[in-house]
């Protein structure tokens, strides 16, 4: 008969072999996605490809004033309407209640004239 023993590692060789995990400090633990960007610059590229295409635009001021032009330039607070006929406009974003593209219908659903 053969002596076979029986053969337990000490709980130190165990333990070292497991790994550690990172300590947190006293804070919320971190999320594993990052926070989503607090600006994505929709903003900057839709006025961007609108200035390039000089695209013609209707403006909708917030005391339901309608002005249509082409946007020359913009930033952080106002746009430069340029219109044919009219003076150009500074118009701060704040007093704009909505901008669609010159021949889209705003009250149709799907943006077109019908």
């Amino acid at each position: 008969m053969v002596n076979r023993r029986l053969f337990r590692p000490s709980f130190q060789d165990v333990k070292e072999q497991i790994p550690t995990r990172p300590a947190h400090g006293p804070g919320p633990v971190p999320n594993k996605k990052p926070a989503p960007p607090e600006t994505t610059h929709a903003e900057n590229f839709y006025w961007v490809k609108q200035m390039q295409a000089r695209t013609p635009m209707t403006i909708v001021m917030a005391d339901g004033e309608v002005l249509r032009g082409t946007v020359e330039w913009y930033d952080r607070d106002c746009i430069k309407l340029t219109r044919v006929g009219n003076p150009n406009l500074l118009i701060f974003k704040q007093a704009i209640k909505y901008v669609y593209k010159e021949g889209e219908d705003a009250n149709s659903p799907n943006g077109n004239h019908e």
